[in-house]
């Protein structure tokens, strides 16, 4: 349905920030789309907070296995790099293997955006701090069971998440003998409880939708597991009966799947509705461009406009009020449109 759909670029763009934002919601942490849209576009209105950098890594994450080969999310270097890890780690972990293998993935990495790299090393460098200081106590004779600062564990050295994610995976190849969405239900279970990453536990939901992709399950977008997980009761989620937890993940990606076509539904009612409006245009207006990108954003402001059409500011609130479309913020200083 979505492949075939004229909103189905557009719907599979909107997914990732409905999914990063269902992803912060079900680990309890609350972020408004809207925050997350501008910080996508350098358009932030107040400075970002912690969760919203979060949910932007999330938003990035999709972004870069929805655009690689279908099996490059599950693969060692593909995990190894949205962990923020060199290709060094993944040879480690796979043995050595695939010297070609390991060029083609090198090559896929190369691709990835100038932030996530820049991101990446930043990772890298906080963690050689981490074992630095941690050799440092241990030289001075004091046990250093984690890097504390404050009242804040930043890593614990105890936690071996190359053991866990070893574990992880045999898991993974077990369950490669089910059907597809039964085996993704228990590796998300898998993931969930054996919490492989410290830092990076969001990223288990997407290698879920990465491995339906894989199994060609939902091979026209990635898809947004989170998005029907929020509508599971959380004591059916965290149950402690292993079955109904697998049972729990069963049910949402029913209903994330059920989400996804009412949204294509109505984004392609939305769209036929705006397109009315381009009749008897220049083949010059800006117009179908706005359209295009009401389509992939949950919100659009002024400056988004501006930033992506390269039109004055005066110019984009003419396109949008020539539009009619639903203004959503409610504010005078800082406006925004959406298709609701």
């Amino acid at each position: 349905m979505v492949r075939r759909s004229p909103v189905g670029q557009g719907f599979a763009e909107r997914l990732h920030f409905i999914e990063a934002v269902a992803s912060m919601w079900v680990a309890g942490e609350l972020v408004h789309i809207e925050d997350l849209v501008l910080h996508d576009a350098d358009r932030d209105v107040r400075a970002p907070t912690h969760e919203v950098t979060i949910a932007h890594s999330i938003l990035r994450a999709r972004r870069r296995i929805a655009s690689a080969e279908p099996e490059w999310g599950m693969g060692r270097s593909g995990v190894a790099s949205l962990m923020g890890r060199s290709a060094t780690f993944a040879e480690r972990e796979s043995g050595g293997e695939g010297s070609a293998a390991s060029s083609t993935n090198l090559a896929l990495d190369a691709d990835e955006s100038g932030f996530a790299v820049e991101m990446a090393e930043i990772d890298a460098v906080l963690d050689r701090s981490a074992r630095a200081l941690e050799a440092v106590a241990t030289n001075e004779g004091r046990k250093s069971d984690a890097l504390m600062v404050g009242e804040l564990v930043v890593r614990d050295p105890e936690w071996d998440e190359d053991g866990r994610l070893s574990e992880w995976r045999a898991v993974l190849e077990e369950a490669d003998a089910l059907p597809a969405t039964l085996a993704a239900a228990v590796i998300w279970d898998a993931w969930e409880s054996m919490e492989p990453l410290q830092r990076q536990h969001w990223l288990g939901a997407q290698l879920v939708n990465s491995y339906l992709r894989v199994r060609g399950k939902v091979s026209s977008h990635l898809f947004g597991f989170c998005s029907g997980l929020k509508a599971i009761p959380r004591e059916r989620r965290r149950s402690p009966k292993r079955i109904s937890r697998v049972l729990a993940g069963l049910d949402a990606m029913t209903t994330g799947a059920e989400l996804a076509t009412k949204e294509v539904i109505r984004l392609g009612q939305a769209r036929e509705h705006l397109e009315r409006k381009l009749k008897g245009k220049r083949s010059s207006s800006s117009l179908p461009r706005v359209v295009d990108l009401l389509m992939t954003r949950p919100i659009v402001s002024s400056s988004m406009i501006v930033k992506e059409l390269k039109v004055s500011h005066r110019a984009a609130l003419d396109l949008v009020a020539e539009l009619g479309v639903r203004e959503v913020t409610g504010r005078a200083s800082f406006r925004a449109w959406g298709v609701i």
